[in-house]
C-alpha cells in the first residue's frame, strides 16, 4: 500500500457530482412534459441532455484513465471496491449509450413513444448515477485523499476543465457548477481558473447561465 505524504482535498468533485445529479433527476421531467410533435422544445431539452451526457461521459472517462489504474496499485486493500467503481460506470456508460440513440430520434419528431422511452431511461440512469456518485463521495475519496497526490488530483481536473466547451457554453457549465455552490466554493473554483476565464465569468457569466437556465427550465 502507498501513501501520499500530503493530504488531498478532494471538494471540488463532490460540487460537480452536485450539478450531475440534478441534472440527472430533472430531466426526465423535463423530456415528458414535452407535448407530442413539438420539436422546437424538444431540441433545447434534448440539446441540454446531450451536453450533459457527453459532459459525464468525459467526467467517468477521466476517472477511469487516470484515477482507477492508480489506486489499483497503490489501494490493494480496496481492490474490490474500485473494480466496483469500474463496473457502475460500465453499468452508467450503457444507459448513456441508449440515451445517444434516442435523443437524436426524439429531437427529430417529438414523437411521444421516443419522448417517454427517453424519460424512462434517463431515471434509471438517474438511479444508477445517484448509487455511483454516492459510493464514491463516501467511500472513494477518503481513499483518494491519502493514496493520490495533490499533483495528481489536479492533473485530473484539469483534464475535466480541457474538456468543458468554449466561448458562451463554458459559462453555461461554469453556472451549472455554481448553481450548486456556496460562496465559498463559488470563490474557491473561481480562483483556480485562469485570470482570463474568471474575468469573463463576472462580466457575463451570471446573465449568460440565468438566460440559458430560463429558457430550459420554464419553456
Amino acid at each position: 500500500m502507498t501513501t501520499t505524504t500530503e493530504r488531498t482535498d478532494t471538494w471540488d468533485m463532490v460540487l460537480v457530482h452536485r450539478a450531475f445529479r440534478r441534472d440527472f433527476r430533472m430531466l426526465p421531467a423535463l423530456v415528458r412534459a414535452v407535448a407530442d410533435g413539438d420539436t422546437a422544445r424538444a431540441e433545447i431539452v434534448g440539446s441540454h441532455l446531450e451536453k450533459v451526457g457527453d459532459a459525464l461521459h468525459h467526467h467517468h472517462t477521466g476517472e477511469d484513465e487516470m484515477l482507477w489504474p492508480l489506486l489499483l496499485q497503490r489501494a490493494t486493500l480496496h481492490t474490490e471496491l474500485i473494480n466496483r467503481m469500474e463496473a457502475q460506470h460500465e453499468r452508467i456508460q450503457e444507459a448513456l449509450a441508449r440515451i445517444a440513440e434516442l435523443n437524436p430520434r426524439w429531437r427529430a419528431r417529438a414523437r411521444v413513444a421516443d419522448r417517454d422511452e427517453l424519460a424512462d431511461t434517463i431515471a434509471r440512469a438517474s438511479v444508477a448515477l445517484d448509487e455511483h456518485l454516492t459510493d464514491e463521495e463516501q467511500e472513494i475519496l477518503p481513499i483518494v485523499a491519502t493514496h493520490i497526490t495533490p499533483a495528481e488530483w489536479a492533473a485530473l481536473g484539469e483534464r475535466g476543465r480541457e474538456s468543458l466547451p468554449k466561448g458562451k457554453l463554458a459559462l453555461v457549465f461554469l453556472g451549472s457548477i455554481f448553481e450548486e455552490a456556496t460562496p465559498a466554493e463559488k470563490a474557491r473554483f473561481l480562483a483556480e481558473l485562469p485570470p482570463p476565464a474568471r474575468l469573463i465569468w463576472r462580466l457575463f457569466g451570471d446573465r449568460t447561465y440565468a438566460t440559458y437556465r430560463d429558457r430550459l427550465r420554464q419553456g
